[in-house]
Formats: structure tokens, C-alpha cells, sequence
């Protein structure tokens, strides 16, 4: 199905203008079967004229063309596109989709696991890759041109958000950048930001749905509208409520309903989850992306419909998801069938439904993906990781509850995440309408649906905060002083106050005419700063001396001044560069700086006076690299330049551990389960006594030591960054380097295999950071890895 539209005459001669204006855009255009929407368009010419651009539009409204749009001009250009995603499965699908347009020899990827081509005209990357290169000045920025950073709102994560900043400040200004993002309310103060730190950058917003959504409750076995035509909720829905409510007499006093009950919704019979899916069926509005926030939630969903006997497949889409499962699972041993549920999983697959969430095997989600994207599946049951930029749109989104836990309580979804999650509903050039609907419950009725269905206050809040590893690169690429002002360019600054991003700019500018003014001030006669030092001081003593009024017991004081004028006089007549033909030249330009330098002293102080949070923040985490010796003065020392190289959360324990020699003498075995405590974390309460073998229990009281100094200091200066080690992982990590099976591991721990693979993958990643930082620990380092990069972890790297 293409979108189609008889455009009017005056319609044709404005498209043939802008071909001629735009002529690369037009040629683009060509590519596509259906005429791009006014916000490509405009997207498109903008950056054809120059300018960076920031899209915000709601998913699967298309904003990607206009990324797609940069790599086409790099490719005319002869200049290079790199396009950054934020997880490693988007920057896979990126790969695919660019590999379709202009074929496996001009596209590369990069991500902490993968390295194809990495030398292409176009390269796709997890946004970390790029904030690295920026900070080894790799050559590759040299030849850059163009960057499309996807889900730029991602900058508001809490954990990773900050390297979205990094890139935006610190990348050349020449570069031509593409921030594409989901529909936020504060998109013109991002595209203000944007514009402060990055030059001229078109906002572009577009919040018309590609495919209308439209909202519904489940209540009972009734699927309404939750809104009639002039917006206001269902009345229906609201007659439905009242009249379930009932209120029973005789309660519990000691509760606030004063002899009440709360309300007792009892009468309205809840559907089960298998009852729910066949009445989609029946209503055609498969397929579905069922959420619940809850993995074993999501496992239990596909079990009651397998025993329900619900299959939604027939025999041929059977026979095509069995061939896709063989092919995305051939490296799989069979031996670790069993503890996967492989076979229950396949049976599941065949019958087109699927559980989604983060602790499945990768190879499993991949698959799972793959057979949604084809129309195989037809419900997925899912926690709302599904909702992170993967693209598996769906007829309909239902939403189980609107209450999920954010890691410290149970609390309701936000208008955003709802936006995002039933975002998913509807797929272009598929579907005339998208559906998004909400089981009814106690917790959740008709104005809570309606609340976030109809709010569009969700503003997007930066996340920056300077860490360790942040400030000793800052440093080390800059000098302590340039990197601290760097740092008032923060969005987060930006929006502590907006002024300082203007402010901190000003001087930078200030400080760029300064050196040019003081160049041209320079004279090769003489010094021409001393000289007009003497000029400056003869210009104050005259404004003191004609400010005040002559008395007879101050006509001494005044003599003494008029004395001290005339020897400045002297001193410049007889001053080398009183001879020089452009003295006058050199004074003007001098007195230009002059001013500058006082505007700038200006600026600073007012900047100073404001909140300057970021940079605040940067002072006590120096102050913290000072105590421990990774600073001296405005220089990082040795131990410094290691931490450079550690990129991770508990980058600071890590470079002490490296630092302090601990983990030298350690085998490779020890070394995977000592990382272990810095990645992981458990989803439940940690134990208070790990199983440890006794070469890694001998050391944990030295690395609990370690950890209690940095807080204990971190204390001392406001700051809290470094978590407690969990060792909880170090024997099954430990157990996987000495070679034991997956199965075995699986069954000694509660973990579930997708997180003990990230685990181990990020044990990974750690390694080869240690590889660059500690050159003598290379043997070491490398024997680790090869132990545990095997099997379904080495088979994750290609698919994670």
C-alpha cells in the first residue's frame, strides 16, 4: 500500500521550485514509491542547505528518511556519514537497512562487539564507539561530514545519557548533524541548546501519526472507545463504572471510608489472558504486542495460551517460522536445549506467540523479532524494553496495567512512556488504524486511561553528569580549565539556567578575537603590552584626577598624581614602541582586547553567580582525582591517563584496583569473577553470603576496602557515584572461564540466561579495556577472554 495524493497546480509549481533550490533532495526523493511528508521534506532541504536539523515525530512517522537522507549526501559528497544508535539490535537493523540501499561495500558497523568494514563511507555505531573516538582523536572525525544521532532523546537515560552530550559539545562545528527523536514538549528548548552548542540547526517538528491510534478500554468483556468525538471520555465507560462500584457497609474502621469499603469493582468479570487474545482474534486486530511489565508475567502469558491450546498459524507460516528458528539457531549446542526451553519455546513460535523481554537468550529475541517483523507471530507478550527503538510495529498495543516498577516503587507509567509504548500500534502502509487499549482494573479506570492518553506534557530532562572517566579525558584532551568551561554547555546546565550556555559561548568567542586582536596588536619594535600598560595607567590616574574636586588640603595629593601622569609620559616617549608608523594600529587593536578581556571577566562572574551546576560538579570530582593522585595541579598523572581508558560505572574502583596492582597476580578465572561484582546487578535482594571459590573470597575484603575509601571521600565532597561490588555473579562467572557448561551454570543460579550473557558480555568489553589500559596484564586479559567468549556468548556478540 503507498500513500497517494493528486497534488493541485499551485501544489506542482511549488514542488518544481524546490526541486530546482534542492536539487539533491529531489533526486533522493525519486528513490521512494510515495512523496515524502512536509517534515522530510523540510528535513531533507535543510540539511542540503547546510544546517543540522533536529526531527521530532511521533514513531514510525518516517523520521529515519532524513537520516538516510545524510548518508546519500555523504555518498555525493565524498565525505563520510556515521549513524549512531543507542543499543547494539538498532544498530544491527541500521546496518541491514543501509547494506539494502547502497550495498555491503560502502557500510560498515561498529559496536563494542562487532567490526565490519570499518573503513566504509558509511558506518553505523552505538553512540559509546563515537564518544570514544572523539576522545582518541581517531582520524576517521577528520573525514566526517554528517552524523545522524537516533533516539536522541535518549540523552535523558540516567545511566548512558550523558555520552549523547559528550558528542554534541565536543564534535567538530562543521559537522552536520541529524538528531532525530520522539515527540517531546520541550523540543524547541532542545533545538535552542542545540543551535547554542552546534550552529545553525533547524527544529523540525511533526506530531501527525502516520496511521491514526485510537484508544479503547477492555472492561469485562466489552471493548469500548475511551473517548467520543468531542474528546470527552466514554460516558458509556463512566455509567459502566459507577454502576460496578459498589459500597458495602459495615468495613474496616480502622481505614479512612468511616464504615465503608473501598469500591468493589467484583461485578465486572475479568477476562483471562488467553480469553483476551482469542477476542482480538475475533475482532481482527492481531497482530498484537501484548505488555506486561514483568518477565516471568510475559513466560506465564505464553504458557496459558499454549495450555488454552490457542494457535493463531497455519501450516504453511508453521512450516516458515520452523525454517527461520533452524537458521537463527544453528550454533546453538543441543545439549543446552533442555535448560533453554528450547523445545516449549519452538512450540510457542509455530503457534505464533512469543514472550520478549531482556532475559532471553539474544539469538532468541532476534528470532522472535524477525517472525513479528514478517507478520509470523501474531502476540508477543512483552516488558517494555520492546518499546526501546526496536521496529516491530503492531496492529494493536494492549496494555495489561499502568503500573510497573521504576526500581526504587511501584508507580504509574508517565505520558511519555505511555506515548512510547502505544506508539507501536499501527503499521504504515499495512494497517488504516492503529489500536491502543487498556484492560480495565481497581487501579486503572477511565480517567487514568485518559490522563495519559491525552497529555502532552513530557518534556525531555537532561541526565549529564561529569564522571570520572569523563573528566580525566576532558582534561587530558583540553586542560582542566577549557574542560570545566566545556561543561557549561551541558543541556543540563542549559536548562539549570539558559543564559550560561549563551554566556560560556560569549567568552569562548571573546577569547577566539582576544588572541587575533593581541596578534595584530604586537609590534616588533617593542613589548607592546608594557607599553600600553603605561598608557592604561595614565588613562586612570586622569579619570580619578577630573573626578573629584580640587580642595586646598588635597592639592598635594593631586600634585603627587600630575607627577606620576608625567612620568608615565616619559617612560612612553622613550618606549621603543612610541616610534613604531602603526602604533596607533597596534593601540586601537590592544584596546580592543582590552575591552574584551574585561566583558569576558564580566561574563564570567555573572556565569559564576549562577546555578553552574555542571561545572561545580566537575570541581569536586577533580578534587577527588587530586586526593587520589590522578591529578596534580592541572595535569592527570600516570594513573590518571589509565582511567581514561576505563569506561564503565564504577570506573574509579576499577583504575584503583588497576592502580594498586590487586589484580596482577590474579589467574584469568579470578580476574572474570572480581569484574563480575563491578556489573553486576541483581533484580532481587543480594546475598549477604555469595558462594565464592577461596582464590576470589581472599580477595574481597581488599576490594570491599577500596570501595569504602572512594565513598568515604566521595562523601567528604558531595558526590555518589561509585555502587557497592555484588559479588553474586563471581561464581557462575568464574565457573564459565574454568570451562564449565552453560547448562550447569544455569542450574546452580536463579539468573536468567539473557542476563547471564549482557553479564558476560560486559565482562567482555571490560577486558578489552584493560588490554589499552594495563599492557602488563595482556596475557592475563587475553587468556579471559578466550575462556569466556564461547558458545552462546561468543554467538551473542554477532546478534546482541
Amino acid at each position: 500500500m503507498t500513500r497517494e495524493r493528486t497534488m493541485s497546480p499551485a501544489e506542482k509549481y511549488a514542488a518544481a521550485k524546490n526541486r530546482q533550490r534542492h536539487p539533491l533532495t529531489a533526486q533522493f526523493m525519486t528513490q521512494y514509491e510515495f512523496p515524502l511528508d512536509d517534515f522530510q521534506r523540510l528535513g531533507c532541504q535543510h540539511l542540503e542547505d547546510g544546517k543540522s536539523v533536529l526531527v521530532a515525530a511521533p514513531t514510525g512517522a518516517g523520521k529515519t528518511i532524513v537520516g538516510e537522507f545524510a548518508t546519500f549526501l555523504a555518498e555525493h559528497h565524498g565525505n563520510r556519514c556515521f549513524y549512531t544508535t543507542p543499543i547494539k539490535a538498532l544498530s544491527n537493523q541500521k546496518y541491514q537497512d543501509l547494506v539494502r540501499i547502497f550495498g555491503e561495500s560502502e557500510v560498515g558497523l561498529l559496536t563494542g562487539d562487532s567490526s565490519i568494514n570499518s573503513n566504509a563511507r558509511i558506518i553505523v555505531m552505538t553512540t559509546e564507539v563515537l564518544r570514544n573516538m572523539i576522545y582518541s582523536d581517531s582520524e576517521a572525525i577528520s573525514e566526517l561530514g554528517y552524523v545522524v544521532m537516533d533516539e536522541v532523546h535518549y540523552l535523558a537515560d540516567k545511566f548512558r545519557g550523558a555520552v549523547w552530550e559528550e558528542i554534541l559539545i565536543h564534535l567538530p562545528e562543521r559537522i552536520q548533524i541529524v538528531s532525530l527523536s520522539a515527540t517531546v514538549s520541550n523540543a524547541e528548548e532542545f533545538g535552542e541548546w542545540l543551535k547554542t552548542v552546534r550552529g545553525e540547526t533547524e527544529v523540525i517538528l511533526s506530531e501527525i501519526r502516520p496511521v491514526p491510534l485510537y484508544q479503547h478500554i477492555l472492561i469485562g468483556n466489552r471493548l469500548l472507545d475511551l473517548f467520543v468525538d468531542d474528546g470527552r471520555v466514554n460516558p458509556e465507560l463512566v455509567r459502566l463504572e459507577r454502576n460496578s462500584a459498589r459500597r458495602i457497609p459495615g468495613g474496616d474502621s480502622r481505614g479512612s471510608n468511616r464504615g465503608w469499603q473501598q469500591k468493589n469493582y467484583s461485578v465486572i468479570k475479568t477476562l483471562s489472558r488467553p480469553e483476551i487474545i482469542a477476542k482480538l482474534h475475533e475482532r481482527e486486530f492481531l497482530p498484537v504486542i501484548y505488555f506486561i511489565f514483568s518477565r516471568a508475567g510475559c513466560d506465564a502469558a505464553v504458557s496459558q495460551c499454549i495450555k488454552e491450546g490457542i494457535s493463531l498459524t497455519n501450516s504453511d507460516e508453521k512450516e516458515l517460522i520452523r525454517s527461520v528458528i533452524a537458521r537463527r539457531t544453528s550454533e546453538l549446542s543441543t545439549e543446552d536445549f533442555g535448560v533453554l526451553g528450547f523445545y516449549e519455546w519452538c512450540q510457542a513460535l509455530e503457534r505464533g506467540i512469543a514472550s520478549h523481554h531482556a532475559g532471553l537468550l539474544p539469538m532468541f529475541k532476534e528470532t522472535i523479532e524477525e517472525l513479528f517483523q514478517r507478520g509470523l507471530l501474531k502476540v508477543v507478550f512483552a516488558t517494555e524494553t520492546l518499546a526501546l527503538g526496536i521496529n516491530m510495529p503492531a496492529r494493536t498495543v494492549f496494555l495489561e496495567k499502568l503500573i510497573k516498577w521504576n526500581g526504587e516503587t511501584h508507580a504509574p507509567i508517565s505520558p511519555g512512556e505511555y506515548t512510547q509504548l502505544t506508539g507501536r500500534a499501527g503499521r504504515r502502509g499495512i494497517d488504516i488504524e492503529g489500536n491502543a487499549i487498556v484492560m480495565w482494573s481497581e487501579q486503572i479506570d477511565s480517567s487514568m486511561a485518559a490522563g495519559l492518553a491525552s497529555t502532552r506534557t513530557y518534556p525531555l530532562k537532561s541526565s549529564f553528569s561529569p564522571t570520572y572517566n569523563m573528566t580525566a579525558n576532558l582534561i587530558d584532551r583540553f586542560g582542566r580549565e577549557r574542560a570545566r568551561k566545556s561543561l557549561g554547555f551541558s543541556f543540563a546546565q542549559f536548562q539549570a539556567d539558559k543564559a550560561v550556555v549563551g554566556l560560556a559561548r560569549q567568552i569562548e568567542k571573546n577569547q577566539h578575537a582576544i588572541q587575533s586582536l593581541r596578534g595584530d596588536a604586537a609590534c616588533h619594535l617593542g613589548d607592546m603590552a608594557d607599553y600600553m600598560s603605561h598608557r592604561f595607567s595614565i588613562k586612570e590616574l586622569e579619570d580619578s584626577y577630573s573626578s573629584r574636586r580640587v580642595s586646598g588640603s588635597r592639592k598635594k595629593i593631586y600634585a603627587a598624581i600630575e607627577e606620576e601622569i608625567s612620568e608615565h609620559r616619559r617612560i612612553l616617549k622613550s618606549h621603543p614602541s612610541h616610534q613604531c608608523p602603526d602604533r596607533e594600529s597596534h593601540a586601537r587593536n590592544f584596546e580592543k582586547a582590552a575591552r574584551l578581556e574585561k566583558e569576558s571577566r564580566g561574563l564570567t562572574n555573572r556565569m559564576e553567580s549562577r546555578t553552574n551546576v555542571i561545572p561545580r560538579t566537575f570541581d569536586r570530582v577533580s578534587e577527588v582525582l587530586t586526593e587520589l593522585s590522578y591529578l596534580k595541579g592541572d595535569s592527570l598523572t600516570p594513573q590518571g591517563e589509565l582511567l581514561t581508558k576505563i569506561y564503565a560505572e564504577s570506573d574509579l574502583l576499577l583504575a584503583e584496583l588497576l592502580n594498586s596492582k590487586v589484580l596482577n597476580e590474579i589467574g584469568a578465572p579470578e580476574l572474570v569473577g572480581v569484574l563480575s561484582s563491578l556489573i553486576y546487578e541483581g533484580r532481587g535482594e543480594r546475598s549477604r553470603t555469595p558462594r565464592l571459590p577461596k582464590s576470589i573470597e581472599i580477595l574481597v575484603p581488599e576490594v570491599a576496602r577500596m570501595w569504602s575509601r572512594i565513598v568515604m571521600l566521595e562523601e567528604s565532597f558531595g558526590i555518589s557515584s561509585q555502587r557497592e561490588p555484588n559479588f553474586d555473579l563471581a561464581w557462575s562467572s568464574y565457573r564459565w572461564a574454568n570451562g564449565h557448561s552453560l547448562q550447569t551454570i544455569l542450574r546452580e543460579t536463579e539468573i536468567t540466561v539473557g542476563d547471564f550473557v549482557r553479564c558476560i558480555r560486559q565482562i567482555i568489553d571490560l577486558l578489552g579495556q584493560l588490554l589499552d589500559a594495563q599492557p602488563l596484564m595482556h596475557n592475563v586479559v587475553r587468556d579471559a577472554i578466550k575462556r569466556i567468549d564461547r558458545g552462546v556468548i561468543a554467538y551473542a556478540a554477532v546478534i546482541a
